[in-house]
């Protein structure tokens, strides 16, 4: 029987691959560098190709090599499957769990979901990850997540989804702004507004100018910020308007500012907290469990609603 490579092999290549250095890899590992650089020269001499090229200063994929790389990545995620899936028949939500959370969730809801989720689940071990959805679904495809929190909708290939709790959108503006006369702020008062959005790669910017019916243009880059903080910031110092998900908005970002916020007019607009995971993935019905879990407990920790009040800043 032809000999073929081992998983342990095939992560050792993945690992230098992302890290593309030798010492990062083996301490992603955990292995020494001597370890993991043999078991890499013994791939190669099974598959009878070099896969990296070497030299004193830099490490790089042979073109073969990037194919290869690219199916460990899939065979690594379907050995993860079955070990999913022997665990599952036990019990879905023991043990350790990937989870992917972009930034315009992670700060808001973590606080308030992990510490009854974790006296509710003890035997389950998060390991938490905090990316743009982007990369997450391309890591949850890669089998390097087992699941994420992302904000919907979000189409994407292979990838089943959840609905937890709905977010709606409030405009925020500082309290000496024209805006914060109204009561209610119509979507189409916004088109010509200096309205700041997040950078391109956060969702929350599609689902903000999604929820206004705004098409995006090229001159709203002047106004971009890398983080709902930092739009907070820029909105307190007078350079403009944006959208809050109501999320943010219970978690206290207002706090410390002359910021007030105005409901949108229509049926809520905004977007939802969602919980997605690989189709098809052995663990699916412990993920539902936990889409469950998290929306009952969401709801026993949640802030009181914004009323008509809050909504207008008298808080």
């Amino acid at each position: 029987m032809a000999r073929r490579p081992s998983v342990r092999q095939l992560q050792y290549l993945v690992a230098v691959a992302e890290q593309g250095h030798f010492g990062r890899a083996a301490d992603q590992c955990s292995v020494t560098q001597s370890t993991l650089s043999a078991g890499i020269r013994e791939l190669e001499e099974v598959l009878g190709t070099v896969v990296l090229e070497r030299d004193r200063r830099t490490i790089g994929l042979t073109p073969i090599g990037q194919d290869i790389v690219a199916r460990a990545r899939a065979i690594i995620g379907q050995v993860d499957d079955l070990v999913a899936a022997a665990q599952a028949a036990h019990d879905p939500l023991n043990g350790p769990l990937r989870l992917g959370v972009i930034p315009t969730i992670s700060p808001f809801l973590l606080p308030r979901i992990l510490p009854p989720l974790r006296a509710a689940r003890p035997d389950l071990k998060l390991f938490l990850t905090e990316e743009v959805t982007d990369r997450l679904v391309g890591r949850l495809a890669d089998g390097a997540m087992d699941v994420i929190l992302l904000a919907l909708p979000y189409e994407a290939t292979g990838l089943e989804t959840v609905e937890i709790i709905p977010d709606p959108f409030f405009v925020a503006c500082r309290r000496d702004h024209p805006i914060a006369a109204l009561s209610v702020i119509e979507p189409a008062s916004l088109a010509d507004a200096p309205l700041l959005l997040l950078s391109d790669g956060h969702c929350l910017r599609d689902h903000a100018l999604a929820a206004c019916r705004l098409p995006s243009r090229p001159d709203r880059r002047a106004f971009e910020g890398t983080s709902l903080h930092t739009l907070v910031q820029m909105v307190a110092n007078g350079l403009g308007v944006t959208l809050l998900p109501k999320l943010a908005l219970d978690a206290g970002i207002l706090a410390g500012t002359d910021v007030v916020v105005r409901p949108l007019f229509g049926d809520a607009p905004g977007r939802s907290i969602g919980l997605g995971w690989r189709q098809g993935s052995p663990r699916a019905a412990g993920f539902r469990e936990m889409a469950r879990l998290l929306c009952a407990l969401d709801a026993d920790t949640r802030p009181g609603e914004i009323g008509p009040q809050r909504a207008a800043g008298v808080v």
